[in-house]
């Protein structure tokens, strides 16, 4: 696959460096005004930086938009022109919606919308995808290479921006946890070494366990907790202070925020 990527910055590159381990291109596009900051790219196999978008089209068959959401408007003027058949537009960009792109490209492109977050970069990301009609053609596209960068879910497009709170601004939410955690093994007397060790991989564990066994969360709890054990009188301390009220009511308002986004008609 010939791929470009409009506007490597922070998740542009995560994106890179996912597909670059993966080796899931012949052909790789980076492009950004300052070519400086992707320097350490320019050894790779098949990788070309730009700093025309227009050049990067023109060399490649999936067009992956990882611009600021102001930008992205005139990104799509500018390469109009250029688009043809052969080419799957990948939008990434928060709150841009289908029917906008639309609005300046026409309904006959395939375009797809994409919400990865940075565990991309390690091949793990979790990316829901939705598409407009002719892009419903092409889909697989982009599920093949999400796939190869992590796990992909097709979704309506009302919830891209409810899956943007999950799966991106969830990337912090998860840390903020995994810290917590390391914060209190050290006050247990662990150093912060073999603290984050300890929360890191107990994190993972615990995932695996629902997404290898399929079992609901509580069943998993209920293995660990035994009756007035030091499980249950955590679990029930950590409620008492609110742990899963504010975690919920911190994607709720995460998601309000978002909502407020609009992007440039």
């Amino acid at each position: 696959m010939k791929i470009a990527i409009l506007g490597t910055g922070n998740l542009g590159q995560a994106i890179a460096n996912g597909l670059i381990q993966s080796g899931s291109y012949t052909q790789l596009v980076l492009t950004r005004r300052d070519l400086k900051s992707l320097a350490s790219y320019k050894d790779y196999r098949g990788l070309v930086l730009s700093s025309s978008n227009t050049e990067a089209v023109q060399q490649s068959d999936i067009i992956l938009l990882c611009v600021q959401p102001p930008q992205l408007s005139a990104i799509l003027a500018e390469i109009r022109p250029l688009l043809t058949d052969k080419h799957v537009l990948i939008s990434t960009v928060t709150g841009y919606t289908i029917a906008q792109m639309e609005a300046i490209l026409g309904q006959e492109h395939f375009l797809i919308r994409a919400m990865p977050n940075t565990a991309i970069s390690v091949g793990q990301s979790m990316t829901c995808l939705c598409s407009n009609t002719a892009g419903e053609k092409r889909i697989e596209i982009a599920e093949a290479i999400f796939q190869k960068l992590g796990h992909s879910l097709k979704i309506h497009e009302e919830h891209m921006q409810a899956a943007t709170v999950i799966c991106a601004s969830g990337i912090a939410f998860w840390m903020r946890l995994i810290r917590a955690t390391t914060q209190g093994a050290i006050q247990l007397g662990f150093d912060a070494k073999e603290a984050q060790l300890l929360a890191m991989h107990t994190c993972q564990g615990a995932a695996a366990l629902l997404i290898e066994g399929g079992a609901h969360p509580e069943e998993e709890i209920d293995r660990v907790t035994t009756p007035q054990g030091c499980t249950i009188q955590g679990l029930n301390e950590m409620e008492h202070q609110g742990l899963s009220s504010s975690l919920i009511q911190g994607i709720i308002a995460s998601f309000s925020k978002i909502s407020e986004i609009k992007s440039p008609e």
